[in-house]
């Protein structure tokens, strides 16, 4: 499910992510049609990170308008997703592998638990999973507010109503120097980055 991931990393612009409050109350119609989830990004277990954060998404019908707020994390691209397909949760300590002898959470290690990319949280473009390390089109700073309206599809709209949709924000400093390098050597997603850079840093299930 990795094979396609795109890494776009050169000519990182200076992008954006404006927002006003999001809310996490609004209204489910009897058809499912209007939804608006809410998760509580707290750092993955094992990545050394501080940071934390909050996202909503308010979906009618598979149109999603998607705010993350997020503070703390290294001033470095951050890659951001909507998984699905798992269990609908975060990575747990029994999940920690090593990596270059350091305990750690890789994308992999959590597969399980939050799912495969269904949406990519891009600032502009294209949010299939084909973006998903589309470096260049995700936040590139440690703190930051994203809001964006995009296209779902059905079956990641449906996971978002059922509780099965799990937020991810990626990028961590593990070693705590300031920038993404080989600590834990090369990312489980490609070879031309580190893992550092591709890695879980804050995770949250979607809720009603």
């Amino acid at each position: 499910m990795h094979k396609k991931f795109i890494a776009a990393i050169a000519g990182i612009p200076a992008v954006l992510a404006l927002a006003g409050t999001a809310t996490a109350q609004g209204a489910t119609n009897s058809d499912g049609s209007t939804v608006v989830t809410f998760a509580t990004l707290k750092p993955v277990v094992g990545n050394h990170v501080k940071g934390s954060g909050w996202a909503s998404v308010k979906l009618q019908g598979d149109t999603a308008t998607v705010t993350v707020s997020v503070d703390g994390l290294i001033r470095a691209p951050h890659a951001m997703h909507i998984h699905f397909k798992g269990e609908g949760e975060c990575p747990q300590a029994s999940d920690l592998t090593k990596h270059d002898g350091h305990l750690a959470m890789s994308t992999t290690n959590g597969l399980d638990d939050y799912g495969q990319i269904g949406t990519s949280l891009t600032t502009s473009g294209d949010t299939s999973p084909a973006s998903a390390l589309a470096l260049a089109r995700f936040p590139h700073v440690g703190t930051f507010q994203y809001i964006r309206v995009i296209q779902l599809t059905d079956a990641v709209a449906a996971a978002v109503r059922n509780n099965n949709a799990v937020v991810v924000v990626h990028g961590i400093d593990y070693n705590h120097n300031g920038k993404y390098d080989y600590v834990l050597g090369v990312s489980d997603l490609t070879p031309t980055l580190p893992m550092e850079a591709t890695s879980p840093a804050l995770c949250g299930p979607l809720t009603r």
